[in-house]
């Protein structure tokens, strides 16, 4: 007899499903029973506003997390940057697994690099934390842009490129990756000049905390690097108090060498024993920026992973963060 299917809760949209059918294919190889995708509408997906207006913190979460708690799912699968920095005792990560590129890319008309698009180039993004990075990079190095605030799926935003309407978007790397459109990028952004969301790339698989065996299952598919990097990026932005609309960019990575531009964290096979972590919060002007960045053992707790990211926060904030932020979590 055939074991009772497994059920993940996932969003509708194309990037959502694509990223929770490779998490149930990896599930099913571990556990050995067949998974089925049970799609939800979440209030992001239905709501026409942009996210800064609507909170940002929770709106793709909260409908997967309520399946979760009604016993409708078994598991749930989540862009890791959507989820709010508070975990609910019900719930628990049971595994992040191995983080995808995380940096921002440009998908632009004529095949543009980002400092080759035109004076005036209308740039379009969802996101204040890459609006203020980029008028910040702009203002510095002597480029004229205007970044344009949009909402939509990969399709909607690149058809405003397509369509004449804007010069360029603003999209994640890991997202077209996993929909198989990453040919489309034209110019990948160094995170040296775009830091990405907190925990960009990576995955989080939930589920409730009372599930002792599926727990343990779920965790065959987590990464531990991975897990101490986002932990720490996601310490910083809770120190902040900060929600995830917030223009607020971090990543925790290796400092030599540069790994995700080559896209491998564990690059070449080398010991690695130093993780850096980097912090940036502006105005989504670019005229104020507090960008700071620390070094030190690769975290092998939750807590030690925890306390880099509040100390890198706490620095920030001596230097005026809090002021820079507009929207404060609540």
């Amino acid at each position: 007899m055939t074991e009772k299917a497994l059920r993940l809760g996932t969003r509708r949209s194309r990037l959502a499903m694509a990223q929770s059918g490779q998490v149930a294919d990896a599930v099913s190889q571990v556990t050995g029973r067949p998974v089925e995708l049970v799609e939800i509408t979440t209030y992001g997906d239905t709501s026409r506003e942009h996210l800064a207006q609507i909170g940002g913190t929770g709106v793709f979460v909260t409908a997967l997390r309520d399946a979760l708690l009604r016993g409708e799912v078994d598991f749930a699968v989540h862009s890791l940057k959507d989820l709010p920095t508070s975990q609910p005792e019900e719930l628990v990560l049971a595994a992040v697994p191995v983080r995808e590129d995380p940096r921002d890319v440009i998908v632009a008309r004529d095949a543009l690099k980002f400092t080759d698009l035109p004076r005036g180039a209308r740039i379009g993004t969802g996101s204040p934390r890459r609006m203020a990075q980029l008028n910040a990079y702009a203002r510095t190095h002597g480029l004229d842009i205007e970044t344009v605030p949009i909402r939509g799926n990969v399709d909607t935003r690149i058809g405003y490129v397509r369509d004449g309407e804007l010069d360029a978007v603003v999209l994640a790397a890991a997202g077209l990756n996993r929909i198989g459109r990453g040919e489309e990028v034209t110019d990948f952004l160094s995170v040296d000049t775009v830091l990405p969301a907190p925990g960009q790339g990576a995955l989080a698989v939930e589920c409730p905390a009372g599930q002792a065996d599926l727990i343990a299952a779920l965790a065959e598919l987590d990464d531990p690097f991975t897990r101490v990097a986002v932990t720490a990026e996601r310490s910083l932005l809770a120190a902040l108090e900060a929600g995830c609309s917030a223009p607020v960019g971090a990543l925790a990575d290796l400092p030599f060498p540069a790994p995700f531009e080559r896209g491998n964290p564990h690059a070449d096979g080398q010991i690695v024993n130093e993780m850096r972590l980097r912090g940036v919060a502006g105005t989504t002007d670019g005229s104020r920026m507090v960008q700071l960045s620390t070094t030190g053992p690769v975290p092998e707790t939750h807590d030690q992973a925890a306390t880099l990211g509040r100390h890198l926060a706490a620095e920030m904030l001596a230097q005026g963060a809090a002021g820079l932020m507009g929207e404060r979590a609540q």
